[in-house]
């Protein structure tokens, strides 16, 4: 079974640096060999690029047009719009993702990317988002039938509006095209206390052979570099040299 391999979102590790520049250089020094980024341009492109090179990391998820050459588009869906009931809109807002989606993987595939569908919960985090369960995201993609549209995996909305983990893991790993992790309910570090058993999530994501990166999109407690503590302890037990060493 190979290790998991990490990536920094720098749109939300290292609040305590201003600017991503400096957080993608911090993500380098703390071991990452990969990062992505939420919504790039607050910065200069060429900036943000020159650190990328500086830290010696690869980029591997965008949310917006590809500025930073990364290998996957998160493609958002819409949101319901206000006052309107989900149940009558359903049909036709997914009739427009679809339309949006099939245009999508033709632009992608021109530059060899890989488009993302992200389910987000609409418990706590977006309660008009059109896309909120793994299950609505999975059937679209058969739909839609592009083989460079995958799904995202973001374990935090996932358990919160589904929970049945380990099921769903094992049933749509397959279609899986990057993994996203944070502590329930709080949006913590997987070390933090929660509802989530991580080390367990991540021997499950190995034992089914996922190969794709795992994003650290959570919301530090305190100093960043502090609360990797838990991804230090995995890196321990695989073996891999730690920065610095």
């Amino acid at each position: 079974m190979a290790p998991l391999r990490f990536s920094a979102n720098v749109s939300w590790l290292f609040p305590e640096l201003s600017g991503l520049p400096a957080r993608l250089r911090a993500a380098g020094s703390a071991g990452f060999e990969a990062a992505e980024v939420a919504w790039p341009y607050a910065d200069p492109p060429e900036a943000l690029a020159c650190a990328v090179r500086e830290a010696g990391l690869q980029v591997v998820l965008i949310n917006t047009p590809p500025v930073l050459l990364p290998h996957r588009i998160h493609l958002m869906a819409g949101r319901v719009p206000q006052g309107a009931e989900r149940a009558a809109v359903r049909a036709e807002m997914e009739t427009v993702f679809l339309e949006n989606l099939r245009h999508a993987a033709g632009v992608l595939a021109r530059e060899n990317l890989v488009g993302l569908l992200e389910p987000i919960n609409t418990r706590l985090t977006d309660p008009q988002y059109f896309l909120d369960s793994p299950h609505q995201a999975a059937a679209i993609l058969q739909k839609v039938g592009r083989p460079n549209l995958q799904l995202q995996m973001d374990i935090f909305h996932w358990q919160i509006m589904d929970g049945n983990l380990t099921g769903n893991i094992r049933e749509f790993l397959p279609i899986v095209g990057h993994v996203q992790v944070a502590q329930v309910p709080g949006r913590g570090d997987p070390g933090s206390p929660g509802e989530l058993n991580f080390p367990y999530l991540f021997q499950l994501l190995e034992d089914e052979g996922y190969k794709g990166f795992v994003g650290c999109e959570y919301q530090p407690q305190g100093d960043t570099v502090e609360g990797l503590s838990w991804l230090r302890s995995y890196w321990d037990r695989q073996g891999r040299p730690q920065a610095g060493q």
